[in-house]
């Protein structure tokens, strides 16, 4: 069996031949560049097709929090705010049975506290994720789909994907929601009927 395969433009990498890759491009003083869309750039290669979850399957099993290979998943939450109902109790921000509608930590279903609060005026609010503190578990997602519109949903961040040729949450997702596609419809959005 040959080693060697053979990399063609458009095709994805071959896990053990990025990884020859970025040790060439680390031995010889430079360091691979990740696109901003999570394609792996290595010396002018750029990939063409992308992990990505397609809202409308997910069932937010919360695998993709604790089955990604990246020590925080590169799974996040995502707000289409033009579907929000900016409410003042939102299900994808308090737990179901929170005592008070305040911003007390045992109030809220993030666990990393990502999800920020804004007043707007009475009665509505502003949501917004905070990239940085969200691990991909869905908690907030499952609640906005059980008790708002569904403006909340998980994709896969592809500036922070390592865009494996076999992704574990993918092969682990019982929905089949995790697929590759091409780039041109990479961050496929929530359907809103």
């Amino acid at each position: 069996m040959e080693d060697k395969e053979k990399h063609t433009k458009g095709s994805p990498l071959k896990r053990r031949d990025f990884f020859k890759k970025i040790g060439t491009a680390l031995a010889g003083g430079s360091i691979a560049a990740v696109g901003i869309a999570g394609a792996s750039k290595v010396k002018g290669e750029e990939a063409s097709v992308f992990w990505q979850i397609d809202p409308n399957l997910c069932t937010q099993c919360g695998r993709c929090e604790t089955d990604c290979v990246m020590p925080v998943s590169a799974v996040r939450c995502v707000h289409a705010v033009k579907v929000c109902g900016y409410c003042d109790l939102c299900g994808g921000y308090y737990r179901t049975n929170a005592k008070e509608l305040n911003t007390a930590a045992e109030n809220m279903i993030c666990p990393t506290g990502a999800i920020k609060r804004k007043f707007v005026e009475d009665p509505y609010f502003e949501y917004t994720i905070d990239e940085d503190l969200c691990n991909g578990c869905g908690k907030c997602v499952k609640g906005c789909n059980s008790f708002g519109n569904g403006s909340l949903f998980l994709q896969v961040k592809q500036d922070l994907c390592l865009d494996c040729n076999e992704c574990k949450i993918a092969k682990v997702c019982a929905s089949g929601a995790i697929k590759r596609v091409p780039y041109g419809t990479a961050y496929k959005l929530k359907d809103h009927a």
